[in-house]
């Protein structure tokens, strides 16, 4: 049984989701607040094994919240936010805070909006709230930050030199990507020799909203790829929700294509369909990070990237939030080598040959 926090200063949210989910085998909904403070006081009493929770709420606000819940009694936490730039931008401020996923609240007046939502949220609420054990030996959470082998001085660790200055690194993640991408990016140099394209799952505002993010903490140029944009090193790309991101050709050089996603294709941008198509233009000059996410999304793309010679990396199980997206491509035998995530930042360093 998943025993559930709700906190939501909305009263037809909150009953919203407790008829969505007491109607579910499996869930149990064992208290709601109305504010940050109220949930805190909760989490802290009712000790659930997940918490939901708003952004933006009177008084103590959803980032608050989730920071002296994860100091004082930490509990997985889902954030749900408005699919707004306003709610995009303060989703990715509690993620720093130490929340572990977010959903979007998809026509949040709209009760067959949120149900058509069901399936994906009753699979996050489980796979989180089996993250509860480690939360509790966990250090209170910080903001991602340079790892001490990439700091002033020091010398990044030393890794495989595997592909070329006419090459690409892409990054695929999904449940615990923001953070995790952040911190890898958190330490490339502003003159890293080949572009960087991540592939995370998540809507059109929140990509844009973590593109303008990243652009601000990280040395790289951060920005959203556009259709038939040419890729350069010093860049990281975001790969713009709701569509997907190819590579193909313009003018005989790689270039980025966009194209709609069809009707079975769920996650959008997808890992598959960006690493697939690399690997047509690139070749064996890729370098393929797979991140903590759930589901196996990544694992077609990861065979054809090996199918031309490619190179595919994949985040360990202690390191990542869930451990589904790297573990079916390790699997499937696609693997080279699998790293935590400071390892992963540190090797990419000195991947170029």
């Amino acid at each position: 049984m998943v025993r559930i926090l709700i906190v939501d200063d909305s009263a037809f949210f909150r009953r919203l989701l407790r008829e969505l989910l007491s109607t579910e085998p499996g869930y149990d909904i064992v208290g709601e607040a109305v504010d940050g403070a109220q949930g805190l006081d909760m989490a802290c009493r009712l000790k659930p094994d997940i918490i939901t929770m708003d952004v933006e709420m009177p008084g103590m606000d959803g980032i608050a919240a989730t920071r002296r819940i994860m100091e004082k009694c930490p509990v997985p936490i889902l954030m749900l936010s408005s699919l707004t730039h306003y709610g995009a931008k303060s989703t990715f401020d509690a993620l720093d805070a130490g929340a572990m996923d977010f959903m979007p609240k998809i026509n949040g007046s709209s009760g067959g909006a949120m149900a058509q939502q069901l399936p994906l949220l009753k699979a996050k609420l489980r796979l989180l709230a089996g993250r509860r054990a480690a939360l509790r030996h966990a250090p209170p959470p910080e903001a991602p930050r340079v790892h001490p082998s990439s700091a002033a001085g020091a010398e990044p660790r030393k890794c495989e030199r595997i592909i070329s200055s006419r090459g690409i690194v892409l990054i695929g993640a999904s449940t615990g990507g923001p953070v995790a991408v952040q911190q890898v990016l958190q330490t490339m140099p502003a003159d890293f020799g080949v572009p960087i394209l991540v592939l995370q799952h998540m809507p059109p505002v929140f990509t844009q909203a973590f593109a303008e993010r990243l652009d601000r903490v990280i040395p790289l140029t951060v920005k959203e790829a556009e259709d038939g944009e040419m890729p350069l090193p010093g860049h990281a790309y975001i790969a713009p929700g709701g569509v997907h991101t190819q590579l193909g050709w313009r003018n005989n050089k790689p270039a980025f294509v966009m194209r709609e996603a069809l009707a079975h294709e769920h996650f959008r941008p997808s890992v598959d369909v960006g690493f697939s198509t690399a690997a047509s233009v690139y070749r064996s000059d890729v370098l393929a990070v797979v991140l903590t996410g759930m589901g196996n999304d990544g694992v077609l793309g990861a065979r054809a990237l090996k199918a031309a010679g490619g190179h595919v990396w994949t985040q360990d199980r202690e390191s990542s939030v869930i451990f589904g997206m790297p573990m079916e491509v390790a699997k499937a035998g696609l693997s080279d080598a699998v790293k935590s995530l400071d390892d992963l930042a540190s090797c990419l360093h000195s991947c170029l040959r």
